[in-house]
């Protein structure tokens, strides 16, 4: 029998992790946060994944950089190579590379660090460029997530920079002729470009303090503003509830799916280790940046075969298929047009243009309601051929920047090559533009037509009279609802040209472009109607549809 006396030794005696617990608990007040969050619910779609993939990959970067930094130099001081690559030694070089050298085939593991931060890197891009495409075509970028998506983007545009400084800190010949790429577009810049390119590189080029300062850059500075933003986004996701597909029993109001505690943590730990293992599989049997082959970086020479990862490669491809202009001011100031242009006016119109397009939608439709509910890509035909004329202006611009490779592998002038990019930068995006909106449509009426007569079977019926007849299943209601559950968008409209006095009422330019606008988004021919109930009652009711 027990006492009150025995109270204090029951307590005495609680697990260790029970009593850390409620230590935190007495402090930061854990139970109740764990209660509000832990059993938030995620809805399950695979293209959630793509976000994961960019975090798990992220979180792995860090992981491997962090071993990377140990071993690496980040010193411009010229040295002579004595190292365990026999082809090497007795090459002057920078430490820079030395000691990347070192790591390569001194360090134990280093070589598979560096190939895992490397496909890493490529991987947290692609997986940014794909999962912004997918937020993109579904509208989730609408309100409230507008601040997300900038989140989004400025995450996508620092880790091309992020890259872009860690590929060339090895300071082998191809990073270097990538740093000169980029010193000519920054001499580029009218009135301030040499002033810039001095404070950059520290004096005269390349100068001696561009790789420790983009090792600030690419450990310190960039990585510190991503993790931040890292952090931002996943708050916003946690703070607005996440969006889920048109189902049965999904509303604006509610999230059907999974708890985040014990099921999605489970899967999403399990989803880790596969990522983690893939990249660690193709870095061991996929060799990257072999910066032994290229050698150390010299002025006086440039690689052969020289390209940019491929995030980069569009800006490559706005300087070669842009003809070589200048302009001579007086005094005997040059202007390149050719490098200015594209990089300071067309580069970051592109950029610009991504990052203020949900405030650009949002303006022209007027629809300033929150969104929960995705849309599929079909039901939003203008906002479709705009992302998918934008994806083949970029991969255009790909081949641009790759031109002489084309050219060599395939036999193939580089002055057609050029030519094509040139006149294609103007012309495909529209043809894919207009292509891919007939696409969408085609699509609504083949879903209207489902709606209507059902799922065609394959099975041909004989009628009595002789009439033969392919019989259509009709759908469940689950099919049914997903089919119909877009909305029928109407374009804004400016109103009667009078008030209600007869006076004429004033119409300015910009309500005129906008209602213009409106109509090219949700006007005649950039949607189909869906079945109305008694279009669907009316047919399924009557005799000859095969049902």
């Amino acid at each position: 029998m027990s006492t009150a006396g025995d109270a204090p030794k029951r307590r005495g005696k609680a697990p260790a992790g029970e009593r850390v617990a409620d230590w935190a608990d007495g402090r930061l007040g854990v139970y109740s946060l764990a209660k509000a969050n832990m059993r938030k619910i995620f809805p399950d779609h695979w293209s959630f994944m793509l976000g994961e993939i960019c975090l798990y990959t992220f979180i792995i970067i860090i992981l491997t950089g962090v071993y990377l930094t140990l071993f690496f130099n980040p010193s411009m001081g010229e040295v002579e190579y004595h190292g365990a690559y026999v082809p090497m030694q007795g090459v002057h070089m920078s430490e820079a590379y030395a000691s990347t050298l070192d790591i390569s085939f001194d360090v134990r593991g280093g070589l598979l660090m560096r190939q895992i931060h490397h496909w890493a890197a490529l991987m947290f891009l692609v997986g940014m460029f794909v999962h912004m495409m997918r937020v993109f075509f579904t509208g989730a970028f609408r309100k409230p997530r507008e601040i997300n998506w900038l989140f989004g983007f400025l995450l996508l545009v620092l880790g091309m920079f992020t890259g872009f400084t860690g590929y060339s800190l090895p300071d082998d010949l191809l990073s270097g002729t990538g740093i000169r790429f980029m010193e000519g577009a920054v001499l580029s810049v009218p009135v301030v470009g040499t002033y810039l390119s001095f404070f950059i590189f520290g004096g005269e080029f390349p100068g001696t303090d561009i790789i420790p300062r983009f090792f600030v850059a690419h450990v310190l500075l960039l990585p510190g503003i991503m993790l931040g933003l890292v952090v931002a986004h996943l708050i916003l996701v946690f703070y607005h509830k996440h969006t889920q597909f048109a189902g049965p029993g999904r509303t604006e109001k509610n999230v059907v799916g999974m708890p985040l505690l014990p099921v999605y943590m489970a899967k999403a730990g399990g989803f880790f280790f596969l990522v983690f293992g893939v990249i660690s599989v193709i870095a061991a049997t996929f060799t990257i940046n072999p910066i032994w082959v290229l050698g150390p970086y010299r002025p006086d020479q440039v690689s052969t075969n020289a390209q940019p990862d491929w995030y980069m490669g569009f800006s490559e491809g706005l300087i070669r298929a842009m003809p070589a202009w200048e302009m001579v001011l007086p005094g005997g100031y040059t202007l390149n047009l050719g490098v200015a242009i594209p990089l300071v006016i067309i580069f970051p119109l592109i950029l610009t243009s991504i990052a203020v397009y949900p405030f650009i939608e949002s303006w022209i439709t007027g629809d300033k309601r929150e969104h929960h509910i995705l849309d599929r890509p079909r039901n939003a035909p203008t906002r479709t051929a705009f992302g998918a004329a934008w994806i083949s202006l970029y991969f255009l611009l790909l081949v641009g920047g790759g031109n002489d490779l084309w050219a060599t592998h395939f036999n193939l002038s580089i002055n057609a090559i050029t030519w094509f990019v040139r006149i294609g930068f103007f012309l495909l995006p529209v043809v894919v533009f207009i292509v891919t909106k007939r696409i969408c449509l085609g699509l609504q009426r083949r879903d209207r037509e489902k709606v209507l007569h059902g799922r065609e079977s394959g099975i041909i019926k004989r009628l009595p009279h002789g009439e033969f007849v392919e019989v259509h299943e009709p759908l469940s209601q689950e099919q049914l609802h997903t089919l119909t559950a877009h909305e029928q968008y109407k374009p804004l409209e400016i109103g009667p040209e009078t008030d209600e006095n007869g006076v004429r009422r004033k119409v300015g330019p910009v309500q005129k472009l906008r209602a213009r606008l409106s109509r090219g988004y949700y006007g005649e021919g950039s949607q189909i109607p869906k079945p109305t109930a008694e279009e669907f009652k009316e047919l399924t009711s009557s005799h000859g549809h095969g049902h």
